[in-house]
């Protein structure tokens, strides 16, 4: 009998089918190196519309380059919620999540966007329990939402925000 279990990919070259990638898309021979890490502020959240769509970003600047992040409609209220100082009624998501990391004593050290795959970006959330460091896989906007609500630095890897700039 076979040690495969039914289901699981047999290609682990190339991404699973979630990915936003077809076959014609080039995959990286082993990790991108994006450089290191700078801090950046962000600068807002906006929206644009085209039509009947409306897209959401967050805005991350360096003060001389821009990186716009494409956030969806409930974390761009918990960026600017935060941003803006405004505690609504019941705690969002992002606010219980603070106040249990604070109740298990966490803070938010940093939050680190390091990688890129097509159009999506990749963070890390970096929290600090005494003298443990912890990482944790996030996404951009629910660790730029964590970020502003802890005061922790924000970071993107030199190597996009350059690509944001093209």
């Amino acid at each position: 009998m076979p040690d495969e279990r039914p289901g699981e990919p047999e290609d682990f070259d190339r991404p699973p089918p979630f990915f936003p990638y077809d076959e014609s898309t080039p995959v990286p021979e082993g990790p991108v190196d994006y450089g290191e890490p700078v801090l950046v502020q962000v600068s807002g959240v906006y929206a644009a519309q085209s039509g009947d769509q409306v897209q959401r970003f967050v805005l991350l600047t360096d003060d001389e380059r821009r990186l716009p992040i494409v956030i969806g409609p409930f974390e761009a209220t918990a960026i600017s919620l935060a941003l803006e100082g405004t505690q609504p009624d019941r705690p969002l998501t992002h606010d219980l999540v603070k106040s249990m990391l604070e109740r298990l004593e966490c803070s938010i050290d940093r939050v680190v966007i390091d990688d890129l795959w097509g159009s999506t970006y990749y963070a890390k959330v970096y929290l600090r329990q005494g003298d443990e460091e912890l990482e944790i896989d996030s996404r951009p906007s629910d660790a730029i939402a964590l970020a502003v609500r802890f005061d922790a630095n924000i970071y993107v890897a030199d190597g996009i925000m350059e690509q944001g700039n093209n």
